[in-house]
C-alpha cells in the first residue's frame, strides 16, 4: 500500500497539527526512511517531508506555472557562476525535505549526484492556495539558515522578503507591492519590478 494514499497522510492547509491529541499520534518519519520508502514506491512522488510528516503537494495552476517558470528563467540568466537554480526539486534540512518552486544553491549539479542539497542561497514559493504551508516553511528555511526567502502572493499581488534569520526566525520580512523593485544577493546583477512578476490580469 502507498503510504501518500493512507488515511494518515497530511494535505496543506490541514488543522490536524493544532489539534494536541493528533499531533500525539502523528509518527515521525526521518529523512533516511522517507528515501528508502520512496525508492520502495510506497510514497508517492507528490509528497514532502515537513517535520518528520509526509504531507502530500497541492496541484499548481496555471497561474502558478507561469509565475514560477518566468522568475525561474529570469533567475536562470544572472545567476553567477558558482551557483545553480534548482525548480522543484528537494532540499536536505534536519527533519524536512521541502521542494521550493525554486531554488539557488551553491556548486553545480554535479555536487548533488548522490545527495540533495543542504544549503540555498535563496528559496521562493509561490503561494497560490499554500500559503499557510509555505508560511510555516519560513522556519524551516530559518533553521537552516538560508540567508533570503521570497514568498510571492499572487492574490494581492505582493512578495514577501524574508531575510536575516537568527534562531530560527527571519528578524526581518518586507512586504513590496507591485510598483516596488526586487533584489538579490544571489543574482545581484537582477533588478526585478514585484509586477513583472504577475500577468496583466493576474
Amino acid at each position: 500500500m502507498s503510504l501518500a494514499n493512507s488515511s494518515t497522510n497530511l494535505h496543506p492547509g490541514d488543522d490536524a497539527f493544532a489539534v494536541p491529541e493528533v499531533r500525539a499520534q502523528i509518527h515521525r518519519m526521518s529523512i533516511d526512511t522517507y528515501h528508502r520508502l520512496g525508492e520502495q514506491g510506497m510514497i508517492d512522488e507528490r509528497t514532502e517531508l515537513i517535520r518528520g510528516v509526509v504531507i502530500d503537494k497541492m496541484s499548481k495552476s496555471p497561474l502558478h506555472v507561469w509565475i514560477a517558470t518566468q522568475l525561474a528563467d529570469l533567475l536562470r540568466d544572472v545567476v553567477g557562476p558558482n551557483f545553480y537554480l534548482r525548480a522543484e526539486q528537494p532540499l536536505t534540512l534536519c527533519d524536512s525535505e521541502p521542494e521550493p518552486d525554486i531554488a539557488i544553491v551553491p556548486g553545480s549539479p554535479n555536487d548533488y549526484r548522490a545527495r540533495h542539497p543542504i544549503q540555498a542561497n535563496l528559496v521562493v514559493e509561490v503561494a497560490l492556495s499554500s500559503e499557510k504551508l509555505d508560511r510555516e516553511k519560513a522556519y524551516l528555511y530559518a533553521e537552516a539558515g538560508f540567508p533570503e526567502y521570497w514568498l510571492i502572493l499572487p492574490n494581492t499581488r505582493t512578495v514577501e522578503l524574508h531575510q536575516d534569520p537568527k534562531a530560527g526566525v527571519y528578524k526581518t520580512v518586507v512586504s513590496l507591492g507591485a510598483d516596488q523593485t526586487l533584489t538579490t544577493q544571489a543574482a545581484p546583477e537582477l533588478t526585478l519590478r514585484v509586477a513583472d512578476l504577475f500577468p496583466p490580469d493576474a
